[in-house]
């Protein structure tokens, strides 16, 4: 046996692609050679993290993954669902975090980008985007340079290449100073009549490369994603992509034109890794191999080498497989875009990743070798919760100053209940996010049903689409546009919306795809990280349980989840204990709640190391994506109240019963702890209230509705008085002296609860039907003021707890995030 002979790379460059010395070992014996430079860094990208899942494959499997409405679940470029009537829905979650922690403006934007692109892979037309994003404390003034610059990013993308971004969530914690979190979810509907996988397959097949050209941005971007940020790697520009929204909008009519001529077999997006990721996964679904040759190309910079070519990540670039004898049909059709289409390779029969440059073999490894055999670690799980945990669970409430019905005493100051309602709605984390999603186009395409920040809940509509007419063949691709389904828009209005038979049959469209053209899609996305930080599992029940709640709040059936699992160090027995008891509640939840994941994200070693070297991990933070399914636009709502005189109900946890106060923004904002245990979840209770809201909703009892979250229920009255510019009057089933804490009361968060409003004329039928379905976990708590009036709320025996205007709150609420940003605009002027 012939000993290998000495590795030609010392271990700094071997480390510098992200390969431990263990890995290069196992490369050496699946070649049975060293590895090249061009073949070290193909390994490099692909057994990276953010590529091969190797720390967290093994906790992934326990996912439900299949329910009645799954089309198409984890391993392809976004998951899909069937919607009926004919209708499939694509949709997916990514991260560009490390990115844009470096280049705020260029990561985010490229983050849409990159989803986008997932969607319409898979030949699904994009009709919406959601962002989750997390910064550091907003008084900072590095993190409203990353603040301003993500928000930017995410605005120009989406705006040029014409999707709206109708909803999200912002975030902002010390936790995240330096690392910012960009999670983007994409939602798209299916315009090709088979969905496109991206399998390789067919012997001798043309192998097209599409889109954009290639240059060295974004080199090594995978491997860069995969590692802790530090000094020097917040230097790293190169590895943030550079993207071009004008040629992502050409590269989506340019590619379902061809997804439907029938001449794609398959079809891969080139994001992380680049050629090297769309060459070797679609050889390895397909069972089979790629030969692909560097030198046809399109480049936009001169003298690159192999290793350059097959790390890039530049943006807007396809890799097609195409029928033999067709390629040129496609290859007309992007030239008519303004898009390069080459035939840079061929499908062969070995199953191996052979890439061609300059008339000799450049690399040359077995396709499962970097896209399915790819290593995984089985790391041992701490025998019990870490020191952190077991010390916060000792908190309890009576570590708090006493409170009465008057307020709280801090710091030898009385703060009452309005003093401390207004400081959480001077909160970034719970204020107004008007600020950023005005930058945002969201009402192009002309479907979305309610503005951001309006409800619970983003909702889109499903317009027809085009379709062939029938009298026209596939040879002269005449097309004939439907009409616009004309749905009564709820936008920046409280009042639900009411369709008679007129609306019905104005509708109608026999033609159309979309047998009901009055559906619509609901879209959110969550996570309260401080209950995960706090308690992992619990923590992640709680946001499967949240997602599916707003879902409830506009009406919609919750279908499935898509995932984002950003954490730090999975090398860390912390980190690891908080991945993987995050990822059991996960589970757990979305078993419970009928939601199967289809696909998602893993982001790791989000984690900054200081001057001196200590890592500063952020608070685990497993973002769940979830869509749900509205049959009839017209029966929807808002959170804002609708009308004077409506009856306010609780339903959940009633009043008497305690909620918690560990973790909750009252906790973290106004005693600065954070501790505690997070609310548990109650999943009966869960499936029976968001039944009960929406089935109000469909029956038209219900005129608004609003979830309990960050605040509690104090919290969310104020943000429907907001909302609506209406008053509130209040009364709490409890005496001003009862046992209870107030601040539990007003604050405490949990109990799978949801206010709603509900008219005068429909309260018999509303009570009827919750004395049936929720037993004795409801109650009717007040009622809806006029545009004069104020919140007020009142204790049993009629001792005011609350007295707040409409405008006083309004204002607290609206100028939180501008107020802090002009200080830092002002000093720099």
């Amino acid at each position: 046996m012939t000993a290998t002979p000495q590795t030609p790379f010392s271990p700094k460059e071997i480390a510098k692609e992200g390969i431990k010395p263990e890995e290069y070992q196992e490369i050496v014996k699946r070649l049975g050679r060293h590895p090249n430079k061009a073949e070290l860094g193909m390994f490099g990208v692909m057994w990276s993290e953010h590529c091969c899942y190797k720390n967290s494959r093994p906790l992934l499997k326990q996912f439900p993954t299949t329910g009645k409405r799954v089309l198409v679940g984890p391993g392809e470029n976004a998951g899909v669902v069937d919607l009926g009537n004919g209708l499939q829905l694509a949709f997916k979650i990514e991260s560009h975090n490390h990115p844009s922690a470096v280049e705020p403006f260029q990561g985010a934007a490229t983050g849409v980008g990159g989803i986008l692109r997932d969607i319409f892979t898979m030949g699904a037309r994009p009709i919406a985007v959601l962002n989750s994003l997390r910064f550091g404390n907003l008084e900072d003034a590095k993190t409203q340079r990353l603040f301003s610059g993500v928000v930017a990013g995410i605005a120009h993308y989406g705006n040029c290449v014409g999707v709206p971004t109708v909803g999200g969530e912002v975030y902002f914690d010390s936790a995240y100073s330096g690392n910012p979190l960009v999670n983007v979810m994409a939602l798209g509907l299916m315009e090709t009549p088979e969905i496109v996988k991206s399998g390789a397959s067919g012997i001798g097949n043309p192998v097209l490369y599409v889109g954009s050209t290639t240059g060295r941005d974004g080199m090594g971007g995978a491997s860069f994603a995969s590692a802790e940020l530090t000094d020097e790697s917040l230097d790293n520009r190169p590895a943030v992509q550079v993207g071009d929204p004008f040629i992502e909008k050409s590269l989506i009519e340019a590619c379902l034109e061809a997804f439907k001529t029938g001449a794609v077999v398959a079809a891969q997006d080139m994001g992380a890794a680049g050629i090297t990721c769309s060459t070797s996964e679609m050889a390895a679904n397909g069972g089979v191999g790629v030969e692909f040759d560097l030198d046809k190309i399109p480049n936009r910079e001169t003298g690159m080498v192999p290793y350059e070519y097959l790390l890039s990540e530049s943006q807007e670039r396809m890799l097609f497989v195409a029928q033999t004898g067709r390629e040129q049909e496609l290859i007309d059709i992007f030239v008519r875009w303004g898009l390069n289409a080459v035939v840079a390779g061929k499908v062969i029969e070995e199953p191996i990743v052979r890439i061609l440059y300059q008339g000799e073999i450049a690399a040359e490894i077995p396709a499962t070798a970097l896209a399915e055999n790819t290593p995984i670690y089985n790391r041992e799980l701490l025998a019990e919760p870490p020191e952190y945990a077991r010390k916060a669970w000792e908190w309890t409430s009576d570590d708090l100053p006493a409170c009465s019905d008057k307020g709280i005493e801090i710091k030898g100051k009385l703060q009452t209940w309005n003093d401390i309602l207004l400081t959480l709605l001077d909160t970034p984390t719970i204020a107004s996010k008007n600020w950023v999603y005005r930058q945002y186009d969201h009402q192009v395409q002309n479907n979305t049903v309610i503005l951001p920040g309006g409800a619970d809940a983003a909702i889109v509509r499903l317009r027809p689409v085009r379709e062939e007419k029938e009298t026209g063949g596939q040879g002269d691709g005449e097309m004939v546009s439907h009409p616009r389904a004309e749905v009564p828009s709820v936008e920046g209005s409280g009042a639900t919306r009411r369709g008679g038979q007129g609306d019905r049959e104005k509708l109608s469209n026999p033609k159309s795809k979309i047998q009901n053209p009055k559906s619509g899609v609901a879209a959110t996305v969550d996570c309260n990280s401080r209950y995960v930080y706090l308690d992992p599992y619990e923590g992640a029940k709680a946001v499967v349980a949240e997602a599916a709640r707003n879902l409830s709040c506009v009406g919609a059936e919750p279908l499935a989840v898509t995932d984002n699992l950003n954490f730090g160090s999975p090398e860390k027995p912390i980190g690891y204990w908080q991945l993987s008891e995050a990822c059991r509640g996960l589970a757990e939840g979305c078993q419970e709640l009928s939601t199967p994941v289809t696909g998602g994200n893993v982001s790791l070693y989000n984690e900054t190391f200081d001057t001196n070297g200590n890592p500063q991990p952020i608070y685990p933070t497993p973002v769940v994506g979830m869509v749900g399914l509205i049959p009839d636009l017209t029966k929807t709502c808002s959170q804002a109240w609708a009308t004077e005189g409506d009856i306010i109900y609780l339903l959940g946890l009633p009043i008497k019963s305690p909620t918690q106060l560990g973790g909750s923004e009252y906790l973290a904002t106004i005693h600065n702890t954070v501790a505690g245990k997070p609310p548990r979840i109650d999943f009966d209770l869960e499936r029976r209230v968001q039944q009960a809201c929406r089935q109000g909703i469909s029956q038209g009892w219900v005129h608004s509705a609003h979830d309990c979250a960050e605040g509690g229920i104090t919290v969310a009255l104020a943000e429907c008085c907001i909302q609506s510019k209406l008053g509130a009057e209040i009364h709490l089933e409890l005496p001003a002296n009862n046992p209870q804490r107030w601040d539990e009361v007003l604050f405490g968060e949990g109990g799978a609860r949801i206010i709603v409003s509900v008219p005068l004329a429909q309260q018999e039928n509303w009570e009827s039907y919750l004395q049936e379905h929720l037993n004795q976990n409801w109650q009717k708590i007040g009622k809806v003021g006029n545009s004069q009036t104020d919140l007020r709320v009142f204790t049993l025996d009629n001792k005011t707890l609350i007295n707040v205007t409409i405008d006083n709150v309004s204002n607290y609420y609206h100028q939180a995030i501008p107020n802090r940003l002009a200080v830092h605009e002002g000093l720099s002027s």
